[in-house]
């Protein structure tokens, strides 16, 4: 059994690499362009019809939505987070799917605001200001639930969660391009940049930099990603 990962680089895929790279699963990746919208173009949309990245070919048929990547490949592999039957299944579940369905939706209006409010630069201002401190409060929560140790979260073993967290750290340093970053607080998230920190230490992590060239320190001082093959944006 063998994966095909369709991948941008500095995009969610970067997530789910590292979660096959952690795991050690047999993978080929496969590019995205979105220099030339290779997310729209018809053989993209076949596998996922939203045209976001990433998609995940299995056996079973292609996979989108991230959370929902992770959670599959955890289920059926194990070592990604707690399984089915472990008592903390229920609480990692809830901060994977806040991750998935607060905080990172969040980022991509910031990202994106004309995709969600238009092209008046004053109503994306305001929305971006008005994210900027919905997203800080959200990383609020996940740095509370980080700093009581729980061990699905910033833990020895990193799990789905810790990868998914730490791409959204390293976003909200990076981008706008350009934006200010006054707002982002990371004085406020020890536990979480401990957490980025340990991860960029990891093999998984190392395997990630080289092929997405995300640099020598990609959650806790990242820079934009210079990568071999694609673009980011």
């Amino acid at each position: 059994m063998s994966y095909v990962l369709h991948y941008a680089p500095d995009n969610a895929s970067l997530i789910i690499r590292l979660a096959l790279e952690h795991r050690g699963l047999p993978y080929r990746s496969q590019l995205v362009d979105r220099a030339v919208q290779g997310q729209r173009a018809p053989t993209y949309l076949a596998l996922n019809p939203n045209g976001l990245i990433p998609v995940l070919e299995t056996p079973q048929g292609p996979l989108f939505e991230t959370g929902a990547i992770l959670l599959w490949l955890g289920d059926t592999h194990g070592g990604l987070g707690p399984g089915p039957t472990d008592p903390a299944r229920g609480n990692y579940l809830k901060w994977l799917f806040f991750t998935a369905n607060t905080l990172h939706p969040a980022l991509r209006m910031m990202f994106y605001p004309d995709k969600y409010i238009g092209g008046e630069p004053a109503h994306q201002k305001a929305l971006r200001t008005g994210l900027q401190g919905q997203i800080m409060a959200a990383l609020d929560l996940l740095e509370v639930t980080a700093a009581a140790r729980p061990d699905w979260l910033g833990a020895t073993a990193p799990t789905g969660l810790d990868f998914y967290i730490a791409a959204c750290l390293r976003w909200c340093s990076l981008y706008p391009v350009g934006a200010a970053r006054d707002w982002f607080k990371t004085d406020r998230l020890p536990a979480l940049m401990q957490m980025a920190s340990h991860l960029e230490a990891l093999p998984c992590t190392a395997a990630l930099k080289s092929t997405e060239g995300l640099g020598p320190t990609p959650f806790t001082s990242p820079t934009y990603a210079n990568p071999p093959h694609g673009s980011a944006t």
